[in-house]
């Protein structure tokens, strides 16, 4: 039977354990709530609404930046809230109220893939003062882990429907269906790329060799030196212009060619001007009246005489049109010819001078 000092003692010691675990429970404890300032550490509450809880729970923390200041302490769903009815409470220290202002936005957030969701606290760009005890913070849209879901199941589909596309497009082109499976799968095409390359490879060889025009153009330096030659006389007829030598030279550079050039201009608009005013023969024809109307009549008169000449009419009509004047005329120039020739071969015979003395 144990002495009442081992009783005692065991008691002791069960006693001991007892505060130890009461101290451990309380470390715990502080070092839980050590995140919002310690247990004891004064705080707000601070109130937002959501259109989705997004798997959010009461105790979930809540962040500054990054930085958990507190935690959400009730949630609830308040109808009068359309179309944003989830009311979320949070209780966040006051050590951390100079960092927060009545602008700063909340949004709920996910650590990570899979994590759980906490509330987030914007205040990059919030301006006013610091919010009051029990004051709302406006909740700002936020994709939550089933936005994100969602949107990976339309990519999903998305992408298998292009691998079914791109399925079908190589089941077709293996099945010699369309143009290019046709090309894909004839051999007669290999064939005739293959010719079509072995006839490029020896075109090459042939320029390469110099044959042919294109192989003279690439390796004779015949047509290089040509050009170069062609080059140089081009460059000396262009240094020849510019020093102003030959005609044009000096229809560049002398001035004398520009004066000339201006005073004809000058006296062609003197002239052009004079025509216009009805100054000289020119400006007469161009602007009298009785000048053109004579004229016209000239005109009309030459015409009726070609025109009677045409018709065979008076002596210049017959001698065109008559060929028996024609060659009776004709016939007169020969015989007059033969009397002149005649008289120059005999002239006494045809010129007898006589003297007669009264």
């Amino acid at each position: 039977m144990p002495s009442r000092k081992e009783i005692q003692w065991s008691q002791l010691k069960v006693g001991a354990l007892v505060l130890v675990a009461l101290a451990v429970l309380v470390l715990l404890i502080f070092l839980m709530s050590a995140s919002t300032g310690g247990l004891f550490a004064p705080k707000i509450t601070l109130r937002s609404y959501f259109q989705n809880a997004a798997g959010l729970k009461k105790g979930a923390p809540v962040a500054l930046e990054g930085v958990t200041i507190g935690n959400v302490i009730r949630m609830r769903v308040v109808q009068d809230r359309n179309p944003t009815p989830v009311e979320v409470t949070l209780r966040v220290g006051k050590e951390y109220l100079h960092d927060l202002h009545i602008d700063s936005t909340t949004s709920i957030a996910q650590a990570g893939v899979l994590g759980d969701s906490y509330v987030d606290i914007d205040s990059t760009s919030a301006t006013g003062p610091p919010p009051a005890d029990n004051a709302e913070l406006k909740a700002t849209g936020s994709p939550s882990i089933q936005d994100v879901i969602r949107t990976s199941e339309d990519s999903i589909a998305h992408v298998t429907s292009l691998t079914r596309k791109l399925e079908t497009l190589v089941d077709t082109l293996n099945s010699k269906r369309g143009t290019i499976g046709a090309l894909i799968n004839d051999p007669g095409f290999y064939a005739k790329v293959s010719r079509i390359a072995g006839n490029l490879e020896k075109i090459t060889d042939n320029i390469s060799q110099g044959q042919g025009t294109l192989g003279k153009l690439v390796s004779d330096d015949t047509l290089y030196n040509n050009a170069n030659t062609t080059i140089s006389n081009l460059n000396s007829i262009a240094t020849g212009l510019q020093q102003g030598k030959g005609s044009a030279g000096k229809l560049l550079k002398d001035d004398s060619f520009y004066n000339n050039l201006n005073s004809a201009v000058t006296n062609a608009n003197q002239l052009m001007t004079e025509i216009n005013s009805g100054q000289g023969a020119l400006g007469k024809l161009a602007k009298d009246p009785a000048l053109a109307h004579k004229l016209d009549d000239t005109v009309t008169r030459l015409d009726n005489i070609l025109t009677s000449v045409d018709e065979g009419k008076g002596t210049l009509g017959q001698l065109v049109k008559n060929r028996a004047l024609y060659d009776h005329t004709d016939a007169t120039m020969d015989e007059a010819q033969q009397l002149v020739k005649s008289i120059r071969e005999n002239p006494k015979k045809y010129l007898v001078i006589r003297l007669k003395i009264f």
